[in-house]
């Protein structure tokens, strides 16, 4: 059965939108699905997502010459992340569900909320996949939270092949020096992935591998929903709540003053 998914992500200041038909996997030995199209678009977030977010979907609903009524799907990084990000992608994944009553979705389309920290372990998992990495691989992804702070959570992806992971610590909300503390031995033989060491990168721990650049994009968004799906973890458009980990957008002047000092990096 074709598999159409449309997927968001406006959780940084990258704006990522993703469309994929998936097909029956045709190898007798596969056992799920495999993208036969994609497409892709990324641009500028934050204070533009709410402006080219809906205008992106409808570009890429034509080049792909089906509409809304003919998704399956709407998959979206539900957090952690912007609060500004996550709940504009929120109220945009709810209206295009509730506006999308089909026979087949009376109620509206369903919705798949993806953790953003998981989105860029995939990222990372992928960028391995692509050089030729194989078997298990522990990714501690990272995002950065401002106000001295990191996201962070520890997934294991079995097969490094494979877009399927399971949560092994996390998440956490911490300042980059208390993240060691936090990582298993397994993580800290494993890579630190995300968009946090240009900001934060001498005070991170030192992980036994090279660090990666990775972001919560659509495109792993949609490696991931196949097996998120086949898990039965889409629900109705009212569930699609952001998961923001932060309760708070912003520090007193004591909260501010009593932050461990940044650690200035060493100069050549």
């Amino acid at each position: 059965m074709t598999l159409r998914i449309l997927a968001l992500d406006t959780s940084t200041h990258r704006l990522s939108v993703g469309l994929a038909v998936l097909e029956p996997a045709l190898s007798p030995r596969a056992t799920g699905t495999e993208a036969t199209t994609v497409w892709l678009h990324e641009g500028e977030g934050g204070a533009q997502a709410s402006n080219q977010l809906i205008p992106s979907v409808l570009d890429l609903l034509a080049q792909a010459g089906i509409t809304l009524a003919d998704l399956d799907v709407l998959a979206w990084g539900h957090g952690p992340g912007s609060f500004t990000g996550l709940r504009t992608t929120a109220a945009v994944v709810q209206g295009l569900a509730y506006g999308t009553r089909t026979p087949r979705h009376p109620m509206g389309l369903p919705v798949l909320g993806i953790d953003t920290l998981l989105a860029v372990a995939e990222d990372a998992r992928h960028q391995l996949a692509c050089q030729g990495l194989s078997g298990p691989c522990t990714l501690t992804a990272l995002l950065d939270a401002r106000m001295d702070e990191v996201y962070a959570a520890t997934y294991l992806f079995p097969e490094a092949q494979q877009a399927v992971a399971s949560l092994q610590g996390g998440p956490w909300l911490c300042q980059p020096e208390q993240l060691s503390a936090l990582l298993s031995t397994a993580a800290q033989a494993g890579r630190l992935a995300g968009n946090v060491f240009g900001v934060y990168g001498p005070r991170l721990p030192a992980a036994a591998q090279p660090p990666m650049e990775a972001w919560p994009t659509a495109a792993a968004l949609l490696r991931l929903a196949p097996h998120l799906l086949h898990q039965g973890a889409a629900t109705p458009a009212a569930d699609a709540q952001p998961l923001y980990v932060r309760d708070k957008v912003a520090q007193t002047t004591e909260e501010r003053a009593q932050r461990t000092p940044p650690v200035a990096a060493a100069q050549p």
